[in-house]
């Protein structure tokens, strides 16, 4: 049915087309008794799919990633579609507006997206108090996720204010989220990849780390794809050293390589952040080298233009615990996360494995980094 429904949502404008669907899943979202019979016709995931990581059981390893839901108005219904896991955000201390428009795209011949909008959302205590208001996840089902970044008005200097900022927004969320994703590796947000510097981030991650072991919070680090390889080492370094959970990899794109879309068609859309298929590659690589930095006990969550089952076996074989996709959500609908229960749950029991989990069991062996738990 999607796909005889995509071309016409694909005729609206890109920011439109996302209003349209959120308008589509609010009557799952404010009616629990709709939510549960969504959930049951879809079919609950197999046992086989469960992932107990970071004190938590995740049904299923296939998540929602940040940017669709910015304000946490439609977790409920994310979970009854069949993810796992929802994020919500990225959340920022203060409410702000989206960065101007145009700021989203598609671009079809790569089933990608560029997006520069910036991190608009209510500002983290309003979607705080809309969680809280919904049950947090006992109400969504599933563990919830928030990503923090960066209020766009502070600025980097000093270093302590910006420490401040991102500490106001995982004050007001610390009570709602089951784990916390801290996003220091937008391209949409002025210099915020500065903060991916060693230095910076270790001041930063430092602090919230504290603070996260004080409230029995999990913490992960969201990272960039287009550092360099010495630059990623040095910042899982530094997620070792602060002992953080664990690792997202990874944010969107600033690179353009190997598109099949017009160079024209590119230099019309500008900048931004692309994700898609493009991006799967590196993120793939980055699960694999975060994974032998972090050692066994680290959590790892693999994003990047995941949008079929063999991805995300492919992902959980280099080392991931779990997946999120969003690009792969708006050009393949709703009904995505549930095909890849199904077929990957089935794969699994024609191949006699009990539990996802021991897909990345043979990449673990030859690990001996310190564990990161708290």
């Amino acid at each position: 049915m999607y796909a005889a429904l995509r071309p016409l949502l694909f005729t609206l404008p890109p920011a439109q087309a996302h209003r349209v669907a959120m308008l589509a899943l609010a009557p799952v979202e404010r009616s629990a008794l709709l939510a549960r019979t969504v959930r049951a016709l879809l079919g609950a995931p197999s046992d086989r799919l469960a992932v107990d990581a970071m004190g938590l059981r995740f049904p299923s390893p296939v998540g929602i990633a940040g940017g669709f839901d910015k304000n946490g108005d439609r977790p409920r219904a994310l979970a009854a579609l069949g993810f796992g896991f929802v994020e919500v955000g990225t959340v920022t201390a203060e409410a702000q507006g989206p960065n101007p428009s145009p700021n989203l795209f598609r671009l079809p011949d790569d089933r990608a997206l560029v997006n520069r909008l910036g991190f608009p959302n209510e500002g983290a205590e309003r979607v705080a108090a809309r969680l809280r208001a919904m049950g947090g996840s006992r109400g969504i089902g599933v563990p919830l996720a928030v990503s923090i970044g960066k209020s766009r008005s502070v600025p980097l200097a000093p270093i302590d204010a910006v420490i401040a900022d991102y500490i106001q927004s995982f004050d007001a969320v610390r009570s709602v989220a089951d784990f916390v994703i801290v996003n220091v590796s937008s391209p949409n947000t002025k210099g915020l990849r500065a903060l991916q510097d060693p230095a910076a981030a270790r001041e930063l991650l430092g602090e919230l780390a504290r603070r996260a072991k004080d409230a029995h919070l999990p913490l992960l680090l969201k990272i960039a794809p287009d550092l360099d390889e010495p630059d990623v080492d040095a910042i899982l370094g530094v997620v070792r050293e602060v002992r953080l959970q664990g690792v997202v990899c990874a944010n969107t794109s600033i690179r353009r390589e190997g598109l099949r879309t017009s160079s024209a068609e590119v230099e019309r859309i500008g900048a931004g952040g692309l994700s898609g298929p493009p991006l799967y590659p590196r993120a793939l690589d980055l699960v694999r080298r975060a994974r032998a930095a972090l050692g066994p006990r680290a959590t790892v969550i693999g994003v990047g233009g995941i949008e079929r089952t063999a991805q995300v076996r492919e992902m959980l074989e280099a080392g991931a615990d779990l997946v999120q996709i969003y690009t792969g959500f708006i050009y393949e609908g709703p009904l995505l996360p549930t095909r890849i229960a199904r077929e990957l749950g089935g794969a699994l029991e024609r191949e006699g494995i009990h539990r996802v989990t021991a897909l990345g069991a043979a990449g673990e062996t030859a690990l001996g980094a310190p564990g990161l738990s708290h």
